[in-house]
C-alpha cells in the first residue's frame, strides 16, 4: 500500500480523497491550514496516520509545512488539494504581500513542491476555469488593471491563478518525465466552495484523483495531463507553450527564491 500525502483534507475533495484512500488500505497523511484544521481532517479522516500543518496564505507557514511533511514521509503520491475560490467579496495581501488567491492557488503550492522531495505520482488539483485565464506577467497580482461592475473581479482572478498554476505544474512535469505529474479537475462538486447547488457529490468529486493517486492505468502513469473523470481533456494553449510555461516558472522562482526539483 502506498503513503500519500493529501493537502487540504479537512473537509470537501480533500477529505473525501483521503478517505477514499484509507478505504483502499493507503497510509493517508491529511493537511490542515490550522492545528484546529488539521484535528479536523483527522476527524474527517479515520485511520489516517498523521496531519501536518501550514497556512498557504502564509509562506513562512509553508516552508514548516514542508519540514513537517518531510519528517512525515516520504511520500508515494502527494495530492496538492489546496485552494481558494473565486467569490472573494475583494482584493487582499496576504501577510507576504502577494494578491491572496495568486499565492494560496499558485505561489503556495509552488513553494511547496520546492522543497518536497520528489514523489512518484504528484496529482494537482486544477480547474476547467483555467481555459478562460490569462498570462499577465506584467500583472499578476492584479494591481494595474481596471474592471467594471464588481469591486472584484472574482472568477476572472481565479481563472489567472488556475492558468499559472496549471503552466508550472506541466512544465514540472515536462522537466521530470520519469515521475507522473498531472492536473485534475474534479468538476463542479458539492462542497463549501461549489456550493450546495454543485451537480457533483464530493465522492464522486475525489474519483478522478484517487484513481490518478494509485492507478495503474496509462494515463494515471503518464504524465502532464489534465484529467477529468478519468479521461484527458484540452487544456489553454498556454499550458503546452514551454516558453510561457518557462516564463511563469522563472517568476515563481524569483518570487520564492526556490526551483522546482529535479531528478
Amino acid at each position: 500500500m502506498a503513503r500519500i500525502l493529501v493537502t487540504g483534507s479537512a473537509q470537501g475533495i480533500g477529505a473525501g480523497t483521503a478517505r477514499a484512500l484509507i478505504a483502499l488500505g493507503h497510509h493517508v497523511t491529511v493537511h490542515g491550514r490550522s492545528p484546529e484544521r488539521a484535528d479536523a481532517a483527522l476527524a474527517q479522516a479515520p485511520g489516517a496516520t498523521g496531519a501536518v500543518v501550514g497556512d498557504f496564505a502564509s509562506l513562512a507557514s509553508v516552508r514548516e509545512l514542508a519540514s513537517q511533511a518531510r519528517a512525515a514521509g516520504p511520500f508515494d503520491a502527494v495530492i496538492h488539494n489546496v485552494g481558494l475560490g473565486p467569490d472573494q467579496p475583494a482584493r487582499r495581501d496576504t501577510v507576504d504581500g502577494h494578491e491572496q488567491m495568486l499565492q494560496i492557488n499558485v505561489i503556495g503550492p509552488y513553494l511547496l513542491t520546492c522543497l518536497m522531495p520528489l514523489s512518484a505520482r504528484m496529482v494537482f488539483i486544477g480547474s476547467d476555469a483555467h481555459r478562460q485565464g490569462e498570462v499577465r506577467l506584467d500583472d499578476l497580482e492584479w494591481r494595474a488593471r481596471a474592471w467594471e461592475g464588481d469591486p472584484w473581479p472574482g472568477l476572472p482572478a481565479y481563472s489567472d491563478s488556475k492558468l499559472l498554476f496549471q503552466m508550472w505544474v506541466f512544465e514540472f512535469a515536462a522537466r521530470v518525465p520519469e515521475a507522473a505529474i498531472n492536473v485534475v479537475h474534479p468538476g463542479w462538486v458539492q462542497t463549501a466552495m461549489g456550493g450546495p447547488n454543485a451537480a457533483i457529490p464530493v465522492a464522486e468529486g475525489a474519483d478522478t484523483p484517487v484513481w490518478m493517486a494509485t492507478a495503474d492505468d496509462p494515463l494515471a502513469l503518464g504524465s502532464g495531463a489534465f484529467v477529468h473523470r478519468r479521461a484527458a481533456e484540452h487544456v489553454h494553449p498556454a499550458s503546452v507553450d514551454p516558453a510561457q510555461r518557462a516564463a511563469v516558472v522563472a517568476r515563481l522562482e524569483d518570487i520564492t527564491g526556490e526551483a522546482l526539483p529535479s531528478a
